[in-house]
């Protein structure tokens, strides 16, 4: 069973079981909201349209935490004149488990997932994790000479050698 539902002036298609990011609503973390606006539910080959919402149809989740979303930008500017202004901001956003889905006397529930226990932590860079798989260290990129040295098949070029000061004198005289 599926629903499209809207909140904050746009519309998801939810499932029981599925996670989506909205705009923010005033509950707390682990606080149970109800979506009323139900504009569809679908299940299996029958679809219930609304005009504009389903009659006694709801969607029922859990409040999983807040997020910020993507950083947004705004720059104005004005040509042959010297007007620049930048400003930018971070929405707020909630991230909602969907529970379940009421429509029409039937309720489709998904699986309750534990939300105590841990997710295993990503390692913060890729050599971290090249460490702990093998213990070596990671290997390091090749240079762009020795590239190009295999896939043409010729030797690199030596670096150029420094002479000291006491050479080059002697070599003038």
């Amino acid at each position: 069973m599926y629903a499209v539902v809207t909140t904050g002036g746009k519309q998801y298609r939810v499932e029981p079981g599925s996670e989506l990011v909205v705009e923010r609503l005033a509950a707390d973390a682990g606080a149970s909201v109800t979506f009323d606006r139900v504009l569809l539910v679908g299940d299996g080959e029958a679809v219930t349209i609304g005009t504009p919402t389903v009659d006694g149809a709801s969607v029922s989740g859990t409040i999983l935490g807040e997020e910020l979303g993507p950083k947004l930008i705004i720059f104005k500017f004005k040509q042959k004149a010297t007007y620049r202004r930048t400003r930018g901001h971070r929405q707020h956003l909630v991230r909602v488990r969907i529970d379940e889905i009421t429509a029409s006397g039937r309720t489709s529930k998904g699986e309750q997932a534990d939300t105590t226990e841990a997710a295993p932590k990503k390692p913060a860079k890729a050599s971290e994790s090249a460490k702990a798989d093998d213990g070596k260290k990671p290997t390091r990129k090749r240079t762009t000479a020795a590239a190009k040295a295999d896939s043409a098949d010729v030797a690199p070029k030596p670096a150029a050698r420094r002479r000291s000061p006491a050479k080059k004198a002697e070599s003038k005289e």
